[in-house]
């Protein structure tokens, strides 16, 4: 699965008047992290959007982040699963137990205010956001938000229903769950 970033050129109180600048797929994977900068390069707009191109967050909810963004003036605007309106959808009950003990654990440990990983950022603040983190992996998403809250960035959710991917396989493995258990151990002693 490659993800694919968006650059927003304008943001007006009509959200269909957003304009798509780019949507960037990378020849092979490299990390999560790496993903973000390749497209940080060529986004060129004053807002973006970082999405799974696996249409596991589907696009039908970009206006609502648009909305909440204009609404409340945020900096980030993530989507959630975990609140009144969200969920998810295809999904077996060991990988819901799996994402909601994750999820429970990012919370606990790090307490990031935020739930879930689909983000509308105002550009500079993902650009400070990118130069402020050291992961690559799978808790790059994670690091982003947890430094966003500690410098006290305006942020918003929104609730989607994440659907179970369309086009790929599923990443998560033993090694994944590690780095991840790795990763919030180190954002734990660091941030």
């Amino acid at each position: 699965m490659m993800g694919v970033m968006m650059a927003l050129k304008k943001l007006s109180s009509n959200c269909r008047t957003c304009m798509v600048k780019a949507a960037l797929a990378r020849a092979k994977k490299l990390g999560l992290g790496t993903a973000y900068i390749h497209g940080l390069k060529h986004a060129t707009g004053d807002f973006v959007v970082i999405m799974d191109a696996d249409l596991s967050h589907h696009p039908k909810y970009l206006p609502s982040f648009i909305k909440k963004r204009l609404e409340k003036n945020a900096s980030i605007v993530t989507c959630t699963r975990y609140v009144k309106g969200g969920g998810v959808h295809r999904w077996n009950l060991m990988r819901k137990l799996t994402s909601r003990r994750a999820n429970v654990l990012a919370q606990t440990l790090l307490w990031p205010d935020v739930s879930d990983l689909t983000r509308l950022y105002k550009k500079s603040v993902l650009e400070d956001m990118i130069s402020s983190c050291v992961s690559k992996c799978c808790v790059f998403q994670m690091e982003m938000i947890v430094r966003a809250t500690r410098k006290g960035y305006h942020i918003e959710e929104v609730p989607i229903t994440f659907v179970d991917r369309v086009f790929g396989t599923s990443k998560l493995e033993g090694s994944e769950i590690v780095e991840y258990l790795k990763g919030l151990v180190y954002l734990l002693l660091t941030t």
